[in-house]
């Protein structure tokens, strides 16, 4: 005999046995921490991104007072690391300095070349001392190697937050198959008398994972809700540190640069955890049954 599946029919009480507000609340908490630490893994990533492509590979060259200009961007070109070596524009550096030494046109500034890397060296110190031996006399400001150590922290921290993110939904299985197995408890002689007159464990088993997963996608969408205007708010704060401007109400808030693809996957994934996680629960309980 196979369980009738008409609407409206509860014949486990499920509804009564599976609160439809503790489970959803304990997973709404989950799906916020999931949310912040998905961002934060995304936000991670970005700075790597944009450290690699940006000041890990630039190097700053200062040449003594009469060396020649033209020689020194000679031996940068004839260097296979280097893939672009420019004079910095002086205006720019008077701009620089205006605000520590002002108007100073008698003072002669340095000359600065500006060089870019093809690629993120291993070892930035010893590039740096390979460009200063190609151009003697020349200071080298290899500032590429604190931003190598910011990559690494970079990295770190995107590492720690999806072994943070893989946590949060190992404890989310764990709590769904506890509330699995006590509304098994609850429901045992229910169940065991379906079973013995003939109900498959398919069926039975599907309508414990029915529940679980509307429940728990309910509130995996509830915390996602939540996390929304948080992030949007971190986003905000980091805005004038990426060269934007931060809002001034709710609706400035920068709400295109969050991650919507995926939070949008948070609920749906949560909501397949959640049945599966039953689904298996259930059916190992139902073979012990004689």
């Amino acid at each position: 005999m196979r369980l009738r599946r008409a609407r409206g029919r509860d014949p486990l009480g499920l509804r009564r046995v599976l609160s439809d507000r503790l489970l959803p609340a304990l997973v709404a908490a989950m799906a916020l921490l999931a949310a912040l630490t998905l961002a934060g893994a995304r936000g991670a990533g970005g700075l790597v991104a944009r450290w690699e492509g940006g000041a890990a590979t630039a190097l700053t060259l200062q040449l003594p007072q009469g060396a020649g200009t033209e020689r020194a961007l000679a031996a940068l070109d004839a260097m296979p690391e280097i893939s672009e070596a420019r004079p910095a524009d002086p205006a720019r550096l008077k701009a620089l300095l205006r605000p520590w030494l002002g108007e100073v046109p008698a003072i002669p500034l340095p000359t600065i070349i500006e060089l870019r890397l093809a690629r993120l060296p291993p070892d930035a110190a010893a590039l740096a001392a390979r460009i200063a031996a190609a151009v003697p006399g020349a200071t080298v400001e290899a500032h590429g190697v604190w931003v190598a150590r910011l990559l690494a922290l970079a990295r770190s921290l995107e590492a720690i937050a999806l072994s943070a993110l893989l946590l949060v939904a190992g404890i989310a299985t764990a709590v769904v198959a506890v509330a699995v197995r006590a509304g098994i408890a609850a429901r045992r002689e229910a169940i065991a008398i379906l079973h013995a007159l003939g109900a498959t464990d398919g069926d039975i088993a599907a309508r414990f994972a029915r529940r679980v997963a509307l429940l728990v996608g309910l509130g995996a969408l509830g915390g996602t809700l939540v996390a929304a205007p948080v992030l949007a708010g971190f986003a905000d704060l980091a805005a004038p540190l990426l060269g934007g401007r931060a809002g001034s109400g709710l609706l400035d808030l920068p709400w295109s640069v969050l991650p919507w693809a995926d939070l949008a996957l948070l609920p749906p994934a949560a909501a397949l955890i959640g049945w599966l996680t039953a689904q298996l629960t259930l059916r190992r309980w139902l073979r012990r049954l004689p």
